[in-house]
């Protein structure tokens, strides 16, 4: 089994409506953006704010995309660009309460579940 000391899981937003606490197993919980917060006009301080924390993103590490899905693009972007195209995300499953790990690497060549 993985290390899980050193994998991070990083949290887009905090919403406090949603328990996140499982996903605790795939890593220590880090929330990248407060409740609330929105990406408006303006998108260069977010994104030199994710820039900052995702800084050692590595194939470790895991994003869960909750909150604003202006900044769910821009962790995504920064996660991708800092770990060579390619990052995690979990994903709840509402039917058996579990999160499940999905690998995303956008550098693919031989994608076989690709559509045509």
């Amino acid at each position: 089994m993985k290390d899980l000391e050193k994998s991070k899981v990083f949290v887009v937003q905090e919403v406090s409506k949603f328990n996140i606490i499982s996903a605790q197993e795939f890593g220590k919980l880090i929330p990248l953006f407060e409740e609330g917060k929105q990406i408006m006009l303006s998108p260069g301080p977010a994104v030199r704010k994710a820039k900052h924390i995702l800084k050692d993103f590595s194939d470790d590490d895991y994003l869960l995309l909750i909150g604003d899905p202006a900044m769910i693009g821009v962790v995504c972007s920064v996660a991708s660009y800092n770990n060579r195209g390619k990052y995690k995300v979990l994903k709840y499953d509402r039917r058996t309460y579990q999160y499940f790990p999905i690998q995303i690497d956008l550098n693919e060549r031989n994608n076989y579940d690709r559509e045509s």
